[in-house]
């Protein structure tokens, strides 16, 4: 179906469904259907997340064809996507030779339209030989890993490609090769590669690929196999200046459903993540789907992916809590926490902080923060866990100032203040959606709060922009806390990417757009390795407690 005009969205079997050879694995989204290198994107069945993998496809248009999708039961042809709001004629030239229109049965119906070749569209699709790595070169049909190292090589030492036709100096690649490749790839120079998210430290960056590893967890077949290269980095010591500490984090993991969390690079971020940065409370922020996060515990505790299972440190045992009601301004935005119980931290409740406010709609105006109140070691501490909406742009602003006056005037509800004054030891944590320094964060620092990250300090990341551009994150510690504040507060930024997680219409994604803030506390835990449950796991004295919110 559709011959050798092959997708770049090279995808390997799910390895839970290997014994059924359905395609069912997810590149922060449900990949079931979509043969690899064989088949284009079905409209009918994609996903959101698949749908943004198309050039020009953002999350809002790909809401609308979606819903649009649902309205008319269907698309019929390929062309019905030009009358969903935000495709067009223009953009739908664009993405029609990567697109296709099918039963879930798999039997197509291309339109013969969306089957031409005409060459004017082909610099839109496939793979730019000027920017791809080795494994996107290699996810093209034809191009092995020898050939596709050569080209890299090449383009190295001559410079861009001025065409495609230029590929056959490439040692390896011949007329006859060329031929089979050449409706998959194209040739743009002044698109700007995927950069470095690290920060701009020396060592690899996680958007550098190793390519088919024995110990990898993906089953063979498809392209060959791709897997990230993590820092290199020993886990942070358990103390300070020879006092215990503890690590708390906050992290917007942006719209994460349960197949985002399903996708093995946004798993592999979010568990490495905490592992190498050591953090043992983690405050999230838009979660999709309330079981997201149990996707990420389950792989922390009985691990899959060979990197986590590999982790040089003792294994630990993660539980996490998911707000029973949405905190934010959608009707499918949750919050959560997850932490690490076998080092000293329980839960004693959680809860949703409702605002009494109600819209003309019978909604909330205002995000509600999702509160929860935890043991570590003897002290128990009140984590606000927060996702603002973010402040406008300033044409946002033109077009909507009664929205946004209310909204500046009413950002922190009135539930939020009342627990600052009611809260000794206090962490309010999360998407604020704006600087430190901003007015709207009046209220916390009348409740003397402090900000342990300044302005100056960015916690956004593309794959674009890696150092960022706006300090949206951030984390409030009342005075008490302050006290025991280390005096190390960092924004995570290595390691954020995997080449699993869409990038656009490429690969070698962020897990986020946000990167996760990282206090560290001096905390008094006596883990008595006098007193171990069953399996030799340290516990603290403490009766046992399950709040009702724990999953």
């Amino acid at each position: 179906m559709g011959g050798n005009l092959g997708c770049h969205r090279s995808i390997p079997k799910d390895p839970t469904d290997i014994c059924q050879g359905k395609r069912k694995f997810s590149a922060a989204c449900n990949f079931s259907h979509i043969l690899v290198n064989q088949e284009r994107l079905n409209i009918n069945t994609a996903t959101e997340e698949e749908l943004m993998t198309l050039p020009g496809v953002n999350r809002g248009v790909a809401q609308n064809i979606v819903e649009y999708r649902e309205c008319i039961g269907g698309f019929k042809k390929v062309e019905d996507l030009a009358l969903v709001s935000g495709i067009g004629a223009t953009k739908l030239e664009a993405i029609k030779l990567e697109i296709c229109v099918s039963s879930k049965s798999g039997s197509s119906n291309h339109s013969p339209s969306s089957l031409r070749k005409e060459h004017e569209h082909l610099p839109c699709t496939g793979v730019n030989i000027n920017t791809a790595t080795p494994p996107q070169l290699m996810s093209v049909r034809g191009i092995t890993q020898k050939i596709a190292k050569n080209i890299v090589e090449f383009r190295s030492v001559h410079g861009p490609f001025k065409s495609i036709e230029d590929l056959v100096k490439v040692p390896g690649v011949n007329s006859s090769l060329l031929d089979r490749i050449r409706f998959q790839v194209f040739v743009e120079r002044s698109r700007t590669p995927s950069t470095n998210t690290n920060g701009g430290f020396t060592h690899p960056s996680p958007t550098s690929f190793s390519v088919r590893s024995d110990e990898l967890d993906f089953p063979s077949g498809g392209p060959a196999l791709i897997t990230s290269l993590r820092p290199c980095v020993e886990p942070p010591a358990d103390t300070r200046d020879g006092k215990p500490v503890v690590r708390v984090g906050t992290w917007n993991l942006q719209r994460c459903s349960s197949d985002k969390a399903n996708n093995p690079g946004v798993k592999e971020v979010v568990c490495m993540t905490l592992l190498e940065n050591d953090i043992k409370l983690l405050a999230v922020q838009d979660l999709a789907d309330r079981d997201a996060l149990d996707k990420f515990c389950a792989e922390l505790n009985q691990p899959t992916l060979s990197s986590v299972r590999q982790w040089k440190s003792a294994r630990s045992q993660w539980k996490c809590a998911v707000s029973e009601k949405p905190t934010g301004l959608s009707s499918n935005e949750y919050s959560g926490f997850l932490w690490d119980s076998s080092s000293g931290i329980e839960m004693k409740d959680a809860t949703v902080l409702e605002n009494s406010a109600m819209n003309g709609v019978g909604k909330h105006p205002h995000p509600q923060p999702y509160l929860g109140r935890f043991y570590i070691g003897s002290s128990e501490i009140t984590l606000v866990n927060l996702h603002l909406t973010a402040i406008p742009s300033p044409e946002e602003q033109k077009e909507t100032n009664s929205w946004f006056d209310e909204l500046k005037a009413n950002r922190l509800s009135t539930g939020i203040q009342e627990t600052l004054k009611g809260e000794r030891e206090l962490l309010v944590l999360g998407h604020f959606g704006m600087a430190p320094d901003s007015p709207e964060m009046e209220c916390l620092r009348k409740e003397k709060l402090t900000a342990l990250l300044p302005p100056s300090v960015f916690t956004n990341i593309s794959t674009r922009t890696p150092q960022g551009s706006r300090c949206l994150d951030n984390v409030w510690a009342s005075r008490s806390l302050k006290k025991i504040y280390t005096g190390h507060c960092s924004v995570v930024r290595e390691g954020l990417t995997n080449p699993w997680i869409p990038d656009n219409w490429s690969w070698g994604g962020v897990a986020s757009e946000h990167c996760p803030i990282v206090a560290e506390f001096f905390v008094d835990i006596f883990l008595k390795e006098r007193l171990c449950n069953g399996n030799g796991m340290p516990v603290v004295e403490r009766g046992d407690i399950m709040p009702k919110h724990e999953r």
